[in-house]
């Protein structure tokens, strides 16, 4: 694991939890990140990247009447978003639209669309419908679960269907599976419960450890990772769903967000209490651990940590990567500092951060063996699509190279 750089900072004013990548925005390197004050009114900030690629700034400030505990960008619509927030007594939730012409105008106020409020229960998150234009989405809250019509237009929101948590469970939070948008996952104080949302009915639940964050593998169906207070990060084939296929150590106080790369198979950003964020690489192949299980422990992949980024003061909540530039990522600590990391790579396809680190490989044949050479190779290989063995021969690294 090599020491990180510090990135490319931006300050909000007030205390904050709060950021999402702008999907729909497929122009610009953009972010919105709101503030949690209760004394002051808060703030929504629309952060972007320069095209020079260093410096970020804001392109659009909004007046936010709230704290916001929750915040996401429409995936087909960059002037729309939504948030969670309080007064500090009680929860709602909300769908904003910013103005078409915010640049020109003095003070732009942003536009509610229409209200997600329910009768009860303590809203946590908002889950757009994961690809494409649609009019669905979900609320979920500490006791129930709801399917929601939206109509932008006529500004307005239904429930279609709900379910209840149960009694003696809590939700917190959730994910849409972007392979099979019937399936919604949600976190429970011990469990992960998975909903199939036509029916709005309970399938199958997987047991945890103080679950607080759950991320689907964009590229493969059936692999998701979540993040435990204590216990760290697991990653999970739900095929097979009564241990993890992989664990990692997680952070040193509690592991508090996860996301998957959207892109790169493996790399998964993690952030937690301890005011770091770690960035990993995870064998999501439930095949190639079983072989590696095989063989002798001294040959197993040591350190799946490449880098740990440190330049905080606080915890950090808020955590995402770039859809558009998926080798850079922003985090958010809760003293309002966003800082934007790129891991650079050599072209337009295939970016590499480059760690010396020890490497468990798959071979062409199936066997594992470990070899001391820089990650920087290995990953460039593997982005571009590239078959490869790598032997070690005492300190020397051996590769043979295929293309597919």
């Amino acid at each position: 694991m090599q020491a990180a750089s510090s990135g490319i900072g931006y300050g909000l004013k007030y205390q904050a939890r709060c950021i999402s990548d702008v999907k729909a925005d497929t122009d610009h390197t953009s972010f919105l990140a709101g503030t949690l004050s209760l004394k002051e009114e808060n703030e929504v900030h629309l952060i972007r990247l320069s095209s020079s690629g260093t410096e970020l700034f804001c392109e659009g400030l909004f007046s936010h009447p709230n704290e916001i505990w929750d915040l996401v960008s429409c995936p087909f619509d960059q002037r729309i978003f939504s948030t969670v927030y309080s007064n500090g007594e009680t929860y709602g939730a909300a769908i904003w639209q910013i103005p078409e012409l915010y640049g020109e105008l003095n003070s732009p106020q942003l536009e509610r669309i229409t209200s997600l409020d329910t009768d009860s229960g303590k809203i946590k998150c908002i889950l757009w419908w994961p690809s494409g234009r649609h009019d669905k989405l979900i609320s979920i809250n500490e006791e129930n679960m709801y399917l929601w019509n939206l109509d932008v237009s006529k500004k307005t929101a239904q429930v279609q269907s709900q379910d209840s948590a149960g009694m003696l469970h809590k939700l917190s939070g959730g994910a849409w599976d972007p392979h099979d948008v019937s399936s919604v996952a949600a976190t429970c104080e011990s469990y992960l419960q998975f909903w199939d949302v036509r029916t709005m009915k309970k399938t199958i639940s997987v047991e945890c450890s103080h679950v607080c964050s759950v991320d689907y593998h964009p590229q493969k169906q059936h692999i998701l990772v979540t993040a435990e207070y204590e216990s760290g990060i697991h990653i999970w084939d739900l095929r097979k769903p009564k241990v993890p296929i992989q664990e990692l150590p997680g952070h040193t106080h509690w592991t508090w967000t996860v996301k998957c790369n959207p892109e790169y198979d493996g790399m998964i950003l993690s952030s937690g209490t301890d005011s770091t964020v770690n960035l990993w690489l995870a064998s999501t192949n439930h095949d190639d651990l079983t072989t590696e299980r095989l063989v002798d422990s001294s040959a197993r992949w040591v350190d799946p940590l490449l880098n740990s980024y440190s330049d905080y003061e606080d915890s950090i909540y808020g955590l995402t990567w770039s859809s558009r530039e998926p080798w850079i990522f922003a985090s958010l600590s809760y003293d309002g500092r966003v800082r934007l990391q790129m891991t650079e790579m050599p072209d337009d396809h295939a970016r590499s951060v480059v760690i010396d680190t020890y490497l468990c490989v798959k071979l062409n044949r199936g066997n594992s063996l470990v070899g001391n050479h820089l990650f920087s190779v290995v990953v460039n290989l593997r982005f571009q699509h590239v078959d490869f063995t790598l032997l070690s021969l005492g300190n020397k690294a051996l590769y043979q190279l295929k293309e597919i």
